[in-house]
């Protein structure tokens, strides 16, 4: 075998080619050999310049190094699809003819018996026999389907070279028998295929499950309130997720006033004890009264049931309606 040599490649297949029959398949081949021969010599490539393999329903074109590489791809992409529909046009549509076409570059080298070989072949052969790009080709109103393989997109297509729309090239991974493999295909990706996610692309995030105490984990490490509403809030914002509970409504709060169930009270320090008026601090003794206690005033008292200053101490004792047991009364407020 000889020395491996580093190529552009160039692979074109007829679709549905085993449908036809002998005549037909003849002519497609003849039709086939004159659309690559017209757009090569198009795009300016001398027929020195390239090996040529048959396989049957399909073409393989090894284009020398010297040639530039988006000149290859500008040809495929604009002269192929021109030159097939003028051959279309004198055609009938049993002879007509849809190619999917693939441009790779790597090493080949041809073996004793005149075959070429190499990975980079087989890596270029799965991605033209790949189910996603025959869907391609059959889901779209154009007749051909265009692949480049992975090197074509990172060292051409990306860079947007005059006649490349890298805007219009999608990444895909096609299925084949060694595993999944990717690839850059020319327009829409068919519906029965899977692009494959654009780096670093993020997909939707999973909607967060609570735990044991409510709690969802936030994005950033933090919690969220689950459906009972018991979690701190996270500064991020929360995933989508069912509408929590509504809380239920607070007690009302009791009404204003200063009970005593038992026991001497005690304001700022100082004991209360009885029934007093007035209290300033200290020990008092006797019935604790802030404010009016409503009812109609004791005679010789004012209606806020204080004393007048120059009252005897008789008319400042507290009557017997007033006393109360020790601990039971109820100071109102102010």
């Amino acid at each position: 075998m000889n020395d491996p040599v580093n190529r552009t490649m160039l692979l074109v297949d007829i679709e549905k080619f085993s449908d036809r029959d002998d005549v037909e398949q003849a002519f497609l081949r003849r039709m086939l050999y004159d659309v690559v021969d017209r757009t090569m010599e198009r795009a300016g490539i001398d027929e020195t310049l390239r090996l040529r393999a048959d396989q049957g329903d399909s073409v393989m074109e090894f284009i020398d190094p010297n040639v530039p590489v988006p000149q290859v791809l500008r040809s495929v992409i604009s002269e192929l699809p021109a030159q097939l529909k003028a051959v279309n046009r004198m055609a009938s549509r049993g002879a007509q003819m849809r190619l999917r076409t693939v441009v790779a570059t790597g090493f080949i080298a041809l073996d004793e018996r005149g075959v070429w070989v190499g990975g980079d072949l087989n890596h270029a052969c799965r991605l033209l026999d790949a189910d996603l790009l025959r869907a391609a080709l059959r889901e779209r109103p154009g007749d051909v389907a265009l692949c480049v393989s992975q090197s074509v997109w990172t060292g051409i297509v990306r860079h947007h070279h005059l006649g490349i729309p890298a805007e219009e090239f999608h990444e895909v991974t096609l299925a084949s028998k060694n595993g999944p493999l990717p690839a850059w295909l020319l327009g829409p990706v068919p519906a029965s295929g899977q692009a494959a996610p654009s780096p670093g692309a993020a997909g939707p995030a999973p909607t967060p499950v609570p735990d044991a105490s409510g709690e969802r984990p936030g994005p950033a490490g933090g919690t969220e309130a689950g459906p009972s509403g018991g979690g701190s809030a996270s500064t991020s914002t929360p995933a989508a997720g069912p509408a929590p509970a509504a809380a239920p409504a607070p007690a009302a709060p009791p009404p204003a006033g200063i009970h005593f169930t038992g026991g001497a009270p005690a304001f700022g320090g100082s004991l209360v004890m009885g029934n007093q008026h007035g209290v300033s601090g200290g020990r008092v003794d006797g019935d604790v009264v802030m404010g009016s206690v409503g009812g109609v005033p004791r005679p010789g008292r004012a209606a806020d049931g204080h004393a007048p200053a120059d009252a005897t101490p008789e008319q400042d004792a507290p009557s017997p309606d007033d006393r109360q047991p020790p601990g039971t009364g109820e100071a109102g407020p102010r």
